[in-house]
């Protein structure tokens, strides 16, 4: 279970969508108080904490967590500002595991989550993922096409374990865009076109995986 604590409902039911199709659960609270009364029913694995909230700040909620017995071995992942350094150092300094800077893609919460979770608890997540010719090293970070290792860029990446988490799902250009570039990503979804036709490419025989949904956008199929 993953608390998400965010005051934005729209970035707070987006990162709560994202936890559930990587396959975790997820519930999200817009403030401290409401993380309190949630933490007195369930501990969860991991929080996710945003810094700028409305009452008590995220920095004053960790100093909360960590002094409380119940609460000071959760891991803590701190959302903060981008280049709000200050912030940053103060939130590891307090006990925070990692940091997000915001905006931040849903796939790189997800990840960041992932590494969080495996460096405190021990594996239960598969470090593979397949489909037919096609292999996705988790831990290695590196993809395999018909035996042969293939060098994506980051944002490739992400856009293959997007696909490779959610088999046989239809994703929007929009829905992509949220995901892999951000919330606060203005960019055009010509981009996610780009970015695909590069990685069928990249692929090569397995390239044929990633198929487009005419009108819709793209999906994987997992029969192969």
């Amino acid at each position: 279970m993953i608390f998400c604590v965010e005051d934005d409902s729209s970035i707070r039911e987006l990162m709560l969508y994202a936890l559930q199709s990587a396959g975790f659960e997820g519930k999200g609270f817009p403030h401290g108080d409401a993380l309190f009364q949630g933490l007195g029913a369930q501990v969860p694995d991991l929080i996710l904490l945003d810094i700028m909230l409305p009452g008590e700040d995220g920095l004053s909620i960790l100093k909360r967590l960590r002094a409380q017995r119940e609460t000071a071995e959760i891991p803590v992942i701190m959302a903060t500002a981008k280049g709000a350094e200050y912030d940053k150092v103060i939130g590891l300094d307090l006990g925070a595991d990692d940091y997000l800077a915001k905006p931040f893609g849903m796939m790189e919460m997800v990840s960041r989550i992932r590494a969080v979770l495996r460096r405190t608890r021990p594996r239960t997540a598969p470090q593979c993922l397949r489909v037919g010719e096609l292999e996705v090293n988790l831990e290695q970070h590196s993809v395999l096409s018909a035996g042969e290792r293939v060098q994506l860029t980051l944002k490739e990446f992400q856009l293959l374990l997007t696909f490779l988490e959610n088999l046989g799902r239809v994703f929007t250009r929009s829905q992509l865009l949220a995901s892999v570039w951000g919330v606060g990503y203005t960019g055009e979804t010509r981009t996610v076109d780009v970015h695909i036709a590069t990685l069928r490419t990249k692929l090569g025989k397995c390239g044929s995986y990633v198929e487009t949904v005419r009108g819709v956008g793209y999906r994987m199929d997992g029969e192969r």
